[in-house]
C-alpha cells in the first residue's frame, strides 16, 4: 500500500530534517504551499508524466498530509522525557501547520468538485452525505487547528482557550477515519482488494493509535497523582 511506504519515508524524514524545521518553518511551510499550489494548477496544466504521477501519490488522496498528520498524532502516546518526544514535541506545532498546507489544496478541490451535486441533488446518497459532511467540518477545523497552531497566535490567545482549541485535534483525527472509510466502503463492498486492505490499514493505524493514548492520557494521571500524594506526605 503506497500509504504505509510514504508513511515510512515520511517519517523518517521528520527525523532526521526536526532541526532545520525547528530553526526555518518558512522554508518547509514555503515547500508544502509550492506542492499544493503545483498539485492545483495540475487540473490546468500539463506536467511531465513522473511528475503528475508524484503530485497524484502525494496529493490526490492527501496521502503526505495523512503521513504528517500521523507523526503529530502518534507523538501524543510517548512520553514526555523519552527520546521521541524530545525529539518531535518541539516541531509538532511546526507540523500541525505543514500538514494543514499539505491538506488544504485536496480538500478544497474535492469540496469544490463535489458542491453541485448536493445543490442539484443529483447522485446523492448516504455514503456520499457522510463523505461530504465529513469534508466540510474536516475543512473547518482544519483552518482552526493550522491558525491557532502559530506561536504568535497561541501567545495572543487565553490559554484555557487554546487548551480547548487543540483538543478539537482528537475529533479532527477520528473524522479522518470516518472520511477515509467513508471513501473506501463503496469500493470495498463490491470486491475492492485494494479498499478492503486500505480500511484494514487504517483501522489498525487509527485504532492503535486511540488505543495508546487513551494509555498514555491513564498513565500521565496516573503519574501526576502519585506526584501529589508524594508532595502531600
Amino acid at each position: 500500500m503506497s500509504f504505509v511506504l510514504v508513511l515510512v519515508c515520511t517519517t523518517l524524514a521528520i527525523w532526521l530534517l526536526r532541526a532545520p524545521l525547528a530553526k526555518h518553518p518558512m522554508v518547509f511551510y514555503a515547500l508544502g504551499l509550492l506542492l499544493t499550489v503545483l498539485y492545483v494548477s495540475n487540473m490546468f496544466v500539463t506536467y511531465p508524466e513522473l511528475m503528475r504521477r508524484g503530485l497524484f501519490l502525494l496529493m490526490q488522496k492527501c496521502t503526505l498530509s495523512l503521513a504528517v498528520f500521523t507523526v503529530v498524532m502518534f507523538i501524543g502516546v510517548f512520553r514526555k522525557d523519552s527520546v521521541v518526544s524530545l525529539g518531535l514535541r518541539p516541531v509538532r506545532a511546526e507540523l500541525s501547520i505543514l500538514a494543514c498546507i499539505l491538506a488544504l489544496g485536496h480538500m478544497v478541490m474535492y469540496v469544490v468538485s463535489f458542491a453541485p451535486r448536493l445543490l442539484n441533488g443529483s447522485a446523492l446518497d448516504g455514503g456520499f452525505l457522510v463523505f461530504f459532511a465529513t469534508a466540510l467540518v474536516l475543512l473547518v477545523l482544519l483552518l482552526v487547528l493550522g491558525v491557532t497552531s502559530f506561536r504568535k497566535v497561541k501567545r495572543r490567545m487565553d490559554a484555557n482557550l487554546w487548551k480547548a482549541v487543540q483538543k478539537g485535534a482528537y475529533a479532527f483525527f477520528g473524522l479522518i477515519y470516518v472520511h477515509l472509510v467513508s471513501i473506501l466502503l463503496p469500493s470495498a463492498l463490491h470486491q475492492g482488494i485494494t479498499a478492503r486492505v486500505s480500511i484494514a490499514v487504517y483501522t489498525v493505524l487509527f485504532g492503535a493509535y486511540a488505543v495508546l493514548r487513551i494509555r498514555r492520557a491513564f498513565l500521565d494521571r496516573k503519574g501526576e497523582q502519585a506526584e501529589l500524594s508524594s508532595a502531600a506526605s
